[in-house]
C-alpha cells in the first residue's frame, strides 16, 4: 500500500512541476502599465484556464498523498533497531556491600 501511494506521490510531483511550467506567467501583463495598451493590468484574468484547474487538482491530490504518507510513517514507525538489541547484564562491582565484613587483601 505504501509503495503504491509513494509511486502516485512521485507521479503527482512531476506532473505538478510540468503543469506549472507550462503556464504563462502573470508578470507579462504588468509591462503594459509602462507604455503598453493593455486594459487588464491588475484586473481579473477571466475564467480559469484548463492548466490552472489541473494545477489546483494536482496540488490537492499532492497534499492528500503527502498527509497519507505521513500518517503511514507515523503508524509504522514504532519499531526500532534499538528495541531489538539485547541489553547487557549489569555486573556487581567488586566493592563490598554495606554491612558485609571487609576482606583482608593485605596478605
Amino acid at each position: 500500500m505504501e509503495t503504491l501511494l509513494l509511486g502516485i506521490h512521485y507521479f503527482l510531483c512531476f506532473f505538478l512541476v510540468v503543469v506549472i511550467l507550462l503556464q504563462a506567467g502573470k508578470g507579462a501583463d504588468i509591462g503594459a502599465a509602462f507604455g503598453g495598451a493593455s486594459q487588464t493590468v491588475f484586473g481579473s484574468r477571466g475564467p480559469a484556464t484548463f492548466l490552472a484547474k489541473m494545477t489546483a487538482i494536482a496540488a490537492i491530490l499532492f497534499l492528500v498523498t503527502s498527509l497519507s504518507l505521513a500518517e503511514l510513517a507515523k503508524r509504522g514507525g514504532s519499531a526500532s533497531v534499538i528495541d531489538n538489541a539485547a541489553i547487557p547484564e549489569q555486573t556487581a562491582p567488586d566493592t563490598p556491600q554495606e554491612g558485609a565484613p571487609a576482606s583482608d587483601t593485605t596478605k
